[in-house]
Parts: structure tokens; sequence; C-alpha cells
């Protein structure tokens, strides 16, 4: 019988936190996807709720994974033992699971806003190509490129003849 008290409460809880912590990502994470995706809400909205789906998707299944134990559980102090355990390594996952989330979009985001370098604080340009994997330079008119705003333009440099 304490087996089956000891897997209720972890599923309760386990199914308790996924919701909680999904939803609060889903909240957060809508100013943070629009600006991801550039201010556009609507498709901020819909990533934002595969992400989520996703979410619940692998917690759970890990929780379902996870919920069987070995051995017999025989006294209480076992049980609390065995459920603290499973409940800690699910925080650890969802953890997880968010900083691979943020530290992905992070790099989508740079990727997207070319800013400033962060080691030399200058802005860096954003890069060229023509849209053909391989093709380092795009064929046509050179778009130059201008300092941030705020930063002072480089010095001209001397003709060389």
């Amino acid at each position: 019988m304490a087996v089956a008290a000891t897997y209720a409460a972890y599923l309760a809880v386990s199914v308790g936190l996924t919701i909680a912590v999904g939803s609060a990502l889903s909240r957060s994470g809508r100013v943070f996807l629009a600006s991801v995706f550039g201010g556009d809400a609507s498709l901020a909205r819909a990533v934002n709720r595969l992400l989520v789906v996703g979410f619940y998707l692998l917690n759970l299944g890990f929780v379902a994974l996870t919920v069987s134990t070995s051995g017999q559980i025989t006294s209480p102090r076992q049980a609390f033992g065995v459920l603290f355990s499973k409940i800690g390594v699910e925080l650890l996952v969802l953890g997880g699971l968010h900083l691979a989330n943020i530290v992905l979009f992070t790099r989508f985001r740079r990727r997207q806003q070319p800013g400033p370098d962060p080691v030399s604080g200058q802005a860096t340009p954003p890069p060229r190509t023509t849209g053909r994997p391989g093709s380092p330079v795009a064929p046509g008119p050179v778009t130059f490129w201008r300092p941030a705003p705020g930063t002072p333009p480089p010095a001209p440099r001397q003709a060389v003849h």
C-alpha cells in the first residue's frame, strides 16, 4: 500500500508542478518571444503554444517513465526518500528544459538582430549572403555597413598609390 501512496503522491506533485511551471513559462515567455520574432505577436503566440505543448509532453513523458521504483517501500521514511528524490530529478529536468529554451531563443534573437559586439562594444556588420548555401557574398549592388547610432564613425583611411 505504501508503494501506491508514493506513486499517487509523486504523480499529483509532478503533474501539478508541470502545469504550474508550464503556465508560468507561457505567460512570461510571450514578451520574450515577441522580441525574438521582431514584434510579430501572432507568430510569438503560435510558437509559445507549441513550446508549452512540447514542454508538457516531454515532462509528463519523463514522469511516466520514472514513476516506478525498484524494490519495496516498507516505511514512511523510505517512501518520502523515494518521493523527494524523484521530485528533485523532475525539478532538475524542468530547469534544464527551461534553460535550453532560453539559450536557443537567445541565440536565435542574436542572429536576427545585429547589435554591438559584446567584446568591443562596436556594432557588427550584418552577414552578407546570396541566400544559397555556401555562397558568402551577394552579387549585385553592395550595401555599406554603418556604425550603430551614437558611436563615432571610424577614422578615414589614407589612399595607397
